[in-house]
């Protein structure tokens, strides 16, 4: 029952839901997780975004836009069997795999040509989310990508129902980074006591809030209101940057990573999109360093996989 701010590879690997919650709790808000693309060209030649995230300190590694009904991840050594995709992933990081599913809204659903158009592999389905689990995925995330339609209300339903057929297998995180298609679910009505209230009940593990100073109106003690609302309800929080600010310069993104801090987050997000398929990598790093320090960073970013 180690935190997992000190667990090397092969311990992460074989944590259980309930050791992998206990792990993050004890961490006392040093926890790491970036988001990466998974369709995107890599930043690299010949290295996947998730491994670089990882380099520079990410404890866990969060994938959007991964499509489980058609997988791919770009940067993943020629030949990987693409339901091999997840767990060869997990092996050559050493991280824990998350992967955003979308629960989009009929009554709000946005036909659109933009890439984040979505699939129905990217759906939060039960089925998808079988398929996800049974290929190696650890964390699914319910939100949205820009203009889909996603809200509140079918977060709530999509994780009720994820909830009652898989709850036991994966942790389910649930919340929006920003308005994603719905206008009136924006800025500082984003999230409200109400809708943090009714992702716990309906079976969330842990809530996500956008981080202070990324959507209007989320102030520091507005988001420590939403924080304190979820850990009254026995779940956990996580700050998340998606609004591009991960592409912002180091002091902005240290800033954003205290005021979450301060206001009691236990993981800490940054976005997908500095460059487009992951933040700026130095930013990931300030990140870390900002909310544990150099010691705990560079031993993250040091210990071998091997381990």
């Amino acid at each position: 029952m180690k935190r997992l701010l000190d667990c090397s590879a092969s311990e992460m690997r074989v944590m259980d839901k309930p050791t992998l919650l206990h792990a993050i709790r004890a961490s006392e808000g040093r926890i790491l997780v970036s988001e990466t693309i998974a369709m995107t060209q890599p930043l690299l030649n010949g290295v996947t975004n998730a491994e670089l995230a990882a380099s520079m300190g990410a404890d866990i590694v969060l994938l959007n836009m991964f499509d489980c009904q058609k997988p791919l991840i770009n940067g993943l050594p020629p030949g990987c069997p693409p339901d091999q995709c997840l767990a060869e992933l997990q092996r050559l990081t050493g991280r824990i795999i998350g992967v955003n599913l979308e629960a989009v809204d009929p009554h709000h659903a946005s036909q659109h040509g933009e890439m984040w158009q979505m699939t129905p592999g990217r759906a939060a389905s039960v089925e998808n989310a079988r398929r996800l689990i049974g290929m190696g995925a650890r964390i699914i995330v319910l939100t949205g990508n820009p203009d889909n339609g996603v809200s509140n209300a079918a977060l709530a339903d999509a994780v009720q129902a994820l909830r009652d057929a898989v709850g036991d297998q994966v942790v389910l995180v649930t919340g929006k980074m920003h308005g994603a298609g719905i206008v009136r679910e924006s800025g500082s009505a984003i999230i409200s006591e109400q809708d943090v209230e009714r992702f716990a009940r309906a079976g969330s593990d842990i809530i996500l809030i956008p981080a202070p100073g990324t959507v209007p109106g989320m102030s520091q003690q507005r988001v420590a209101d939403l924080i304190a609302c979820a850990h009254q309800h026995q779940r956990l929080a996580m700050t998340a940057i998606g609004t591009s600010q991960e592409g912002a310069d180091r002091e902005t993104v240290r800033q954003i990573a205290l005021m979450s801090k301060m206001a009691g987050a236990d993981l800490h997000h940054i976005g997908d999109t500095g460059f487009m398929g992951l933040a700026l990598p130095e930013n990931i790093q300030t990140y870390s360093i900002a909310i544990r320090g150099v010691r705990h960073t560079y031993t993250r970013m040091a210990r071998s996989v091997n381990r």
